[in-house]
């Protein structure tokens, strides 16, 4: 062999060997690395492979109702008959729609958005159409869907207000999850997924909202469902049960139907409220699925502000309303005796001011019972004087005023109770003398809501329990009000005076006693000036509301308890602008005279044994 032979064969072996050397080596890379996809990392991507077929899919709970005492609904959730377009399926998407319009109006705004998700979205994702489809409508979509290729009805829940209008403040409604509202909980991720927005609706939420379910569906690579392999139900949410008698809140309801008003009734010695009604209202299922421009424009600029809770929210000055707690404070301190008299000749001089008395006549001498029955300002201007503003503002607050019961209504005010540094620390003014014969007659700086005088009424008519109101019904709240230590001697003689201011004949309020009944009601107006009184008018004796335009009448109030033999019920009721207490006596008359009726009707008046909150 020649030597260049054996050079050539050298190369060819040294090359033959890195080759067959780098080959084994390759080999065994791709071997260990087999091993370790197969054998060693086998669980992992055993997973990853089951997790790209199998998606797990969440189902959404049926919200929980609230219904009243009786377990009478006022929120529930109720089929919705809706209907999805599914893009893949039709020919021409626009066309579909254009079809379609035969059956169910699709506005311009609701045409783009459809457009829009379904560039968006995959095309075999259903895109919302329209909901809340009458049974008529859908049945026809049904039987025509052959004609519509694409078209998919659907049978969903969705929130409904039975009521209406009657418990909207109390209620509130629900709305789609905001940016701001999501929590990293996937529930709230859903599509039309609706949480609460207001009112028992959102204080409750999490309760009424249930958990989640879970389906477990094989799928294909671009996701479109195959099967359905498991379900796990979703968990309705919990009941809620409101103390809300909804038969008496229709009834107050529809007897202020024509004000604007709030009202409050209460059991005085549960603290249950029976009825809590503002208005005027709105429907709060206009909300459900985002309520019209047109309908929330003309909300927000309606001059009566419905939607304001106003026996929550809503701060007036409580009038004469108010002279309950200053001649209390007065008995308490022993500043008066049931039998004392004070004089009223109408006028009343302090420093360089003169207070007047609503009697352009005066009430002469009258003691603290005759005062109270007749609301006799210069009685209570001296009294206050007398008093002192920190003792009235003691008093007050022992009967709730001031403050903030934090029951489940929201945007709960809490009013201004005054005493001497409260003023000085609010707007940089030394407290005057003036200021506190102002708050004796509960004009001046003095502001409540109609709850804390229903409260104030109930602490009263009870014996002076310290009552607290409560709206929904709570195991775990059910502690039985303590004595405020206040004599009952001292109650009595107020309470006597609230009897008198509708039973006797010159009572502020005899003219809207009740009549032909067997039992009797107390009570106590009170009239909040919106302006001043200027001097001509009260020269000339002319201060009428009715000739003055709505706005600038002064709003009307009136507390009450019944019966007086053995109390039940209490009532504050507001008449906003409504020219003064004597436009708010019968609305409280009849009021009581309802609920003490239908407890005489009813055969069995407890509420029902059901699930609480």
């Amino acid at each position: 062999m020649k030597p260049s032979d054996k050079n050539k064969l050298k190369m060819y072996t040294r090359r033959a060997s890195l080759i067959s050397g780098g080959m084994m080596l390759l080999s065994s890379a791709l071997v260990g690395r087999m091993y370790y996809l197969q054998v060693t990392s086998r669980d992992k991507y055993e997973l990853l492979a089951e997790q790209n077929r199998i998606s797990m899919r969440l189902l959404a709970p049926t919200r929980g109702d609230i219904i009243d005492r009786y377990g009478r609904p006022i929120a529930t959730s109720t089929t919705d008959y809706r209907v999805n377009v599914i893009p893949e399926e039709t020919e021409e998407l626009q066309e579909t729609l254009n079809a379609l319009e035969a059956y169910i109006p699709i506005s311009k705004r609701d045409n783009e958005r459809i457009h829009k998700a379904a560039k968006r979205q995959r095309s075999f994702v259903p895109i919302s159409v329209a909901n809340n489809l009458d049974w008529k409508t859908f049945s026809n979509l049904n039987v025509n869907m052959p004609d519509l290729p694409g078209i998919q009805p659907d049978a969903g829940k969705t929130r409904f207000y039975p009521e209406r209008e009657l418990a909207a403040h109390i209620i509130g409604y629900v709305g789609s999850v905001s940016e701001e509202e999501l929590t990293g909980d996937p529930l709230l991720e859903m599509p039309d997924f609706k949480i609460g927005k207001n009112g028992i609706e959102r204080i409750l939420d999490e309760k009424l909202r249930g958990s989640a379910g879970s389906s477990q569906v094989e799928v294909n690579v671009i996701g479109r469902m195959i099967r359905e392999l498991s379900r796990q139900d979703s968990t309705p949410g919990d009941a809620a049960r409101l103390t809300i008698d909804i038969e008496m809140q229709k009834f107050v309801s529809n007897r202020v139907r024509d004000e604007s008003a709030g009202v409050v009734v209460m059991d005085i010695h549960s603290g249950e409220i029976l009825a809590i009604a503002s208005t005027p209202s709105f429907d709060p299922n206009d909300f459900n699925n985002g309520i019209s421009q047109v309908k929330w424009d003309a909300l927000r600029n309606d001059i009566r502000k419905p939607l304001i809770n106003k026996p929550v929210s809503g701060q007036y000055s409580p009038g004469s309303t108010f002279k309950m707690i200053v001649a209390l404070a007065a008995l308490e301190d022993g500043l008066v005796t049931p039998e004392e008299t004070k004089a009223c000749y109408y006028r009343y001089p302090f420093g360089d001011r003169v207070f007047h008395c609503w009697n352009r006549n005066g009430h002469g001498k009258i003691n603290i019972v005759q005062a109270l029955a007749q609301s006799c300002d210069v009685y209570f201007y001296r009294l206050a004087r007398e008093l002192g503003i920190d003792k009235i503002h003691d008093m007050a607050a022992r009967f709730g005023i001031g403050e903030r019961f934090n029951i489940g209504i929201m945007s709960e005010a809490k009013g201004i109770n005054p005493n001497g540094d409260w003023k000085y620390g609010a707007v940089g003014e030394r407290w005057q003398g003036g200021d506190t014969i102002n708050v004796g007659i509960g004009q001046g700086y003095v502001s409540t809501t109609a709850l804390q005088l229903a409260v104030m009424t109930s602490r009263m008519a009870n014996g002076g329990k310290m009552v607290t109101p409560k709206i929904y019904f709570d195991e775990e709240n059910n502690n039985l009000p303590q004595d405020m230590g206040i004599s009952s001697e001292n109650l009595n003689i107020v309470l006597k005076g609230m009897e008198d201011a509708y039973n006797h004949r010159r009572g502020t309020g005899f003219a809207h006693r009740l009549r032909n009944k067997d039992y009797k009601l107390g009570g106590k107006s009170g009239t909040t000036q919106v302006r001043g009184i200027s001097a001509a008018e009260r020269q000339s004796g002319v201060i009428d509301n009715k000739d003055k335009e709505w706005i600038a009448r002064d709003h009307g109030l009136f507390v009450a308890y019944g019966p007086v033999e053995n109390p039940k019920y209490a009532v504050s009721v507001l008449i906003e602008h409504g020219g003064g207490g004597s436009a708010a006596a019968p609305v409280a008359r009849d009021i009581l005279e309802f609920a003490i009726d239908q407890d005489t009707e009813r055969t069995d008046n407890s509420p029902i044994t059901g699930q609480s909150v």
